[in-house]
């Protein structure tokens, strides 16, 4: 049992943890474009996928020791893959469609270790019925889970942390090669004849395959559990508070369904109630309050139904297991349950939603699958799950309560749920999301949406990405031009176009277009060149904003990811280079590193300003820039507003950094300049290196 069970563990960690790693080391090449991002998720996926369908095939359909054979033979070529460090050749060409490339890197660097680390929980499962018979093997299933489980609060807590990407990954390849060991060892112990000969005569009967529903009924549940995953993470990290690592939180809960599930703790009565209340609580939660539920309740809410909606999925799911003679099909269907749920939010959803319309459908589906199992229930109470708490014959019959007619009222609570929920979401659809919304569009970026608002007196149009603003524009014809929120003109970028207005035309470059405020300070022969990586974004500034027609000065956009485009093109001799990449409240990780300081210098005149947009509530990164900063020999200057010059205007933080330190001192500024204080200990961000607990705002 021991390398059974340390096998399987180590594998489900290794699987988690290789993921981080490797997108780690390919963001900088690749940028943050969807190709990237999605080129990953289909390749996990597949592999994922592969590696359980070759361990179905191989236990099916080879004997033990042909199949130990095979599978130590792919262990030893896997071995040609070690250290995971992607070579310097698979970096993009200029203008090449970087998927197919993506592809082959991640084949070629991970590919043949990935593939085998996937099909090592129904391999090595397979492999313990042989050598102990089935009593206790799904448990195996729950230790998996909690290996990844401490792979994913591992990385970001302590790992990252610790260890540069070069060292993760050699330290990653030391772990494989114990898990080769470990695996080799366990499919030859299978393989010996005392253990094939070792199962009991009861185990070792035949019996009937799974049906075709039995197994469709498995895959559905896995697809919902892993929809419900992925859209409540969307959710809570988009529409409600985009907190730095939030999206622990969901994927550990999910995780602890599994763990809960199969370990045998799992009972229908103890979560069937939960969720029949949290189903419609969350489809209320979408509309309520005018869609901005406050995070005191919306983060526990969505949290608490994620965990009950997944336990009781996952738990359904551990019920209807077959036998462990057809463990492989069963864990086979559970994984192309997940693929297909995690391609419909991930790569289908973006395509045909304007929204993120996957939360409600699932949460209707829930419902609808749970009124399906209770009637199944009502059908065959016989093989069912128990719907009570557990109570003698005699208190049933005494409260008038029969079994029958207890199920019976389950089903109706069920309905009553779905139908709830239904009028909620029904809600949500017509009084949210169409209320005063001009324009609703989604894609691989997210959710964007154009809305017509007052402030005070004032009618604004605001451009929304989840709940961070993007940009805001007057409706009066008098003040359309003026730039508000976090460009006004007592902000640290407007006091930088202020202290640099002279006689000569300015050269601007500015990463992440928004709604174009800044172009509102464009001048006369001025240049205000952006780059923009969402191509929804530049269609909203064009025909929902007029601050880019409007400029006075030249206006030039460029569609792609900032870095990679600033690094192909010739130097752009830029007065002001402004970032202002906003994703989930944070600048880009690959925006703040020593490489990309690096390229914005190379863009930058030897008297010119790089100004960066640090607002956020959650991270300092006024520490990190000032750190960079140091490193290579440039000025820094802290510029904070109160937002105080105008009912348009909003708090912000400004960093600017100069290879001149006299040019800052033309930027106008109120009082003495906001020191900045770095963290004892920080050290420089690099392509390499970053860790965002450094920095967090506690």
């Amino acid at each position: 049992m021991p390398i059974f069970a340390w096998t399987i563990f180590l594998s489900a960690f290794l699987l988690f943890m290789v993921q981080p790693i490797i997108a780690k080391q390919i963001l900088p090449w690749f940028g943050g474009a969807p190709a990237v991002w999605n080129s990953c998720m289909i390749f996990f996926q597949t592999l994922l996928l592969a590696g359980y369908a070759y361990s179905e095939w191989s236990t099916r359909k080879l004997s033990p020791r042909r199949q130990a054979l095979l599978h130590c033979t792919l262990l030893i070529i896997s071995l040609a893959f070690l250290p995971i460090i992607a070579s310097l050749d698979w970096k993009p060409l200029a203008n090449e469609d970087p998927v197919w490339r993506i592809l082959s890197l991640l084949t070629a660097t991970i590919g043949l270790p990935y593939f085998l680390l996937a099909s090592t929980g129904p391999l090595i499962q397979s492999c313990y019925v042989r050598c102990h018979g089935g009593d206790g093997v799904y448990r195996l299933f729950a230790l998996s889970n909690f290996g990844s489980l401490l792979a994913l609060l591992a990385f970001p807590l302590a790992i990252e942390s610790v260890l540069n990407t070069h060292l993760q990954a050699v330290t990653w390849s030391v772990a494989y090669g114990v898990f080769m060991v470990l695996c080799g060892a366990s499919v030859l112990l299978a393989a010996s004849p005392r253990a094939v000969h070792g199962v009991s005569p009861e185990e070792s009967d035949i019996t009937a395959p799974p049906s075709l529903g039995a197994q469709s009924l498995w895959l559905t549940l896995s697809a919902l559990g892993t929809v419900m995953l992925m859209s409540v993470t969307n959710h809570i990290t988009q529409n409600i508070a985009s907190i730095p690592l939030l999206w622990l939180a969901p994927l550990t809960l999910y995780l602890c369904s599994f763990i809960v599930s199969f370990e045998g703790r799992y009972q229908r009565w103890q979560f069937l109630w939960p969720l029949l209340l949290l189903l419609p609580a969350m489809a209320w939660g979408l509309q309520a309050d005018n869609g901005i539920l406050s995070i005191e309740i919306a983060i526990p809410l969505y949290c608490a139904g994620l965990f009950v909606a997944c336990t009781f999925f996952h738990g359904e799911l551990a019920a209807k297991k077959p036998s462990p003679q057809h463990l492989a099909r069963f864990y086979l269907m559970v994984s192309l349950g997940g693929a297909l749920g995690g391609i419909f939010v991930g790569v289908v959803a973006p395509r045909i939603f304007s929204a993120y319309y996957e939360l409600p459908i699932v949460l209707m589906a829930g419902g609808l699958v749970t009124m399906f199992l209770l009637y199944q229930s009502a059908k065959k109470p016989d093989v069912a799950q128990a719907d009570t708490p557990p109570v003698t014959s005699n208190e049933t019959l005494s409260a008038g309560i029969t079994p029958s007619l207890h199920r019976s009222v389950m089903v109706v609570a069920a309905l009553y749920a779905t139908v709830t929920t239904g009028w909620y979401l029904y809600q949500y659809e017509t009084d949210y999301l169409g209320r005063r919304t001009l324009r609703m569009e989604r894609n691989f970026f997210g959710a964007l949406r154009v809305q017509d608002n007052k402030v005070g007196s004032e009618r604004v149009r605001n451009f929304v990405h989840g709940v961070i603003l993007h940009g805001q524009q007057s409706l009066n014809p008098e003040h359309r031009q003026n730039p508000t929120t976090y460009f006004t003109q007592t902000s640290g970028i407007g006091r930088t176009f202020k202290g640099l207005d002279g006689a000569a035309p300015l050269r601007v470059g500015v990463i992440g277009l928004g709604a174009g405020t800044l172009a509102s300070y464009g001048r006369r022969h001025d240049v205000m060149r952006f780059y923009e990586i969402n191509p929804q974004v530049i269609d909203v500034a064009h025909k929902q904003f007029s601050f880019l027609a409007d400029s006075a000065g030249a206006t030039e956009v460029v569609l792609g990811d900032a870095r990679l485009s600033m690094a192909r093109e010739p130097a752009q001799r830029y007065d002001i280079l402004v970032v202002d990449a906003f994703s989930s409240d944070s600048i880009p990780i690959h925006l703040i590193t020593l490489e990309a300081i690096d390229v914005f210098l190379k863009h930058v005149k030897p008297d010119g300003v790089m100004a960066f947009h640090v607002t956020n509530r959650y991270l300092d990164l006024k520490s990190v820039l000032a750190l960079l900063a140091q490193a290579r020999g440039l000025t820094a200057l802290s510029i904070y507003d109160d937002g105080s010059s105008s009912p348009l205007a909003y708090s912000s933080s400004w960093v600017l950094l100069a290879k001149n330190p006299e040019v800052l001192k033309k930027i106008p500024l109120e009082g003495e300049p906001e020191k900045i204080n770095i963290p004892e200990g920080l050290k420089v961000w690099t392509d390499d290196f970053s860790n965002v607990f450094e920095v967090l705002k506690l």
